[in-house]
């Protein structure tokens, strides 16, 4: 039994010596190298430019008409209430001028106080329908925008042109360029195309916004330049 165990003890120790001996002799594995990218050399090439008006070609597709429809009959409904309001406060005041001489003057006080009252939360509902009908136009431009935007990089890439100049704003720098430069019309036919979305009927009526007694903000955000 002893001899046995001094022969396990000699094996154990011998393979822990032939353990630390290979770890010892084994060279570290050399550290892998990526090569430097190469460096971008500018070079001059031919300017072929385009513009476009980017906030109003998404409405102009007929996706984008679509969606100006589609929130309009959403707010028909608060528009006629609002443009009932409206129509009862001016019967109050021409009531109150036509039998001004023959009130009295407690009498008139409570017709002004309720005219007030009316005229007040009149503006009140016009402002909040107006916020609410341009968050609206708001959501369905930025959706919108997005895939409009991917067929206006496209189609100005497959056809070779180099600088694309938004021109939607008033504060556009450029002043004055060719017809033949400006793509709008051609995006927005590609992007129909594409979207497989037919045209809204001629003769569709189109509702108004709802009344407002300031002026709303734009309802189409300025839209991200596209990247290269």
């Amino acid at each position: 039994m002893n001899r046995t165990l001094a022969l396990v003890s000699a094996l154990g120790a011998g393979l822990l010596t032939a353990t630390v001996s290979a770890q010892t002799a084994a060279p570290a594995a050399p550290a892998a190298t990526t090569p430097a990218p190469a460096p971008v050399v500018p070079q001059a090439i031919p300017a072929k430019i385009a513009l476009i008006a980017f906030e109003q070609s998404v409405f102009a597709t007929n996706e984008g008409q679509k969606a100006v429809a589609d929130v309009q009959k959403k707010y028909e409904p608060k528009k006629a209430q609002i443009d009932a309001l409206a129509q009862e406060v001016d019967s109050l005041k021409k009531q109150m001028q036509a039998s001004a001489s023959t009130l009295s003057d407690e009498e008139k006080a409570s017709r002004l106080k309720n005219i007030d009252l009316k005229e007040k939360q009149l503006n009140r509902d016009a402002e909040d329908a107006t916020a609410a009908y341009n968050a609206d136009l708001q959501e369905a431009y930025g959706k919108l925008a997005q895939k409009v935007n991917l067929t206006m990089r496209k189609y100005v890439q497959d056809n070779g042109y180099t600088l694309l100049l938004d021109v939607s704003g008033q504060q556009s720098p450029v002043l004055w360029a060719v017809p033949q430069t400006d793509v709008t019309e051609a995006v927005i036919n590609a992007y129909n195309v594409a979207s497989g979305v037919a045209a809204p009927p001629p003769s569709a009526p189109s509702a108004s916004r709802p009344r407002s007694t300031t002026a709303p903000k734009s309802a189409a955000p300025k839209a991200p330049a596209p990247k290269q």
